[in-house]
């Protein structure tokens, strides 16, 4: 179990670190966010679990649960290179890959690299979808 602090916003929940950003910053989860958590506490009983709903930043319907960031600290990972990492990850989630999620960033860390950068990465702003046919560069 990682030890260290815990910043406003993560839960400690059995041994755990858990994040969830609800989409535009609400705090809400919706079922696809709650579907991803559990799938990957599932299959890779991860150390830290931090999830982002990004899809406010993307030319969706304000509460779509389609383009997402997860980072996941797992010893399971150990060994690995980052494509066989990512490969678990896409397995346990196959069936929201297949549907509801259009997009999923994904960090996928053992504990020794989350102890050395234990940040969660942002992602660029949306340059894609409709917002180009609306005069946004």
């Amino acid at each position: 179990m990682l030890s260290g602090r815990l910043v406003p916003g993560l839960v400690s929940m059995a041994g755990r670190v858990c994040l969830s950003r609800g989409s535009a910053g609400s705090g809400a989860i919706g079922p696809v966010e709650a579907a991803i958590r559990t799938k990957l506490e599932q299959a890779l009983s991860p150390e830290v679990l931090e999830l982002r709903n990004e899809s406010s930043g993307h030319a969706v319907p304000p509460g779509s649960e389609t383009h997402f960031r997860v980072a996941v600290v797992s010893s399971r990972f150990e060994g690995l290179s980052p494509l066989q990492r990512h490969r678990l990850v896409h397995a346990a989630l196959a069936e929201e890959l297949a549907g509801p999620v259009h997009a999923l960033a994904i960090q996928a860390r053992t504990p020794a690299q989350w102890r050395e950068n234990s940040q969660l990465d942002t992602s660029p702003p949306c340059l894609g979808g409709n917002k180009k046919a609306l005069g946004t560069p």
